[in-house]
Order: structure tokens, then sequence, then C-alpha cells
């Protein structure tokens, strides 16, 4: 006697079971429209994954030409979504901040032309390593 297999049938009855042309396109059908995954027809219907596969790569008109179909989950979707709303939101905050530091440049440009003085000189001094403090105290 056969032992049951995962979808609890014999290999005797597993091997008579033949489904029509029709119903597997249906299937296709359902899986492009993503009204089922194919891990869900492969429960439903006690099919193997390599049989959908193979039913996808014969009667898919996507795979026919060639086009890859990628399978993602809603969540996915959603963590791709919001992720590229990030990077617009950043992306501006840069720019933002980019027209602001060649603004000061200019306002400073403008005001050593006035004041006949090196600003950029005077302002960038050495920092204090905070160890002066502690050798006077």
């Amino acid at each position: 006697m056969s032992t049951l297999d995962p979808y609890g049938l014999t290999s005797e009855q597993r091997q008579n079971r033949y489904f029509s042309e029709e119903f597997k396109r249906q299937k296709v059908s359902d899986i492009e429209k993503k009204l089922v995954s194919i891990g869900q027809v492969c429960r439903q219907y006690q099919v193997s994954k390599t049989s959908v596969t193979k039913w996808l790569n014969k009667y898919s008109p996507m795979r026919k030409k060639r086009e890859r179909m990628v399978y993602e989950t809603d969540s996915d979707t959603l963590k791709i979504k919001n992720m590229q709303e990030r990077i617009k939101e950043l992306e501006c905050a840069v720019g933002q901040k980019q027209l602001k530091i060649d603004f000061l440049e200019k306002m400073i440009e403008i005001a050593e032309e006035d004041l006949k003085v090196d600003i950029k000189k005077k302002l960038y001094t050495k920092p204090s390593t905070g160890l002066d403090q502690i050798e006077k105290g």
C-alpha cells in the first residue's frame, strides 16, 4: 500500500488526476489577477507548485512575451511607497538646506565687499578642545 502524501492522497490516486486546459487557463488568469496565490491553488486543488508553475509557463500571456511577473505582498508594496515618500521629503529638505547655504554664502560675500573685511578667515577659527579651561582652572 502506498503512503499518504501531504494532501492526503495515495500515489495511485494522484497519478490518475487530470485537469482540463480550460481549468488551467482559468487558474492562471486568477493568479495573474491576484485573486489567488500559487500556494492557495496548490492547497485548494492538491496540486504541486511545480505543476502550477508549468501551467503559468504554458498558458500565461505574460510569460509568452518573456515578461517577468513579480509577486510581492501588500506589506512590501506599502513599505516601498512609504520609502519613496520619505525619499521625496528628504530630497526636499536637502534642497532647502542647500538654498539656505547658497544664500548665506552670498550674504557673506556681499558683506565682505561692503565692509572690506575678510569675514570667512575670521569666521573659521580652530575649534577649542576644552583643555584650555582645565589647565587655567
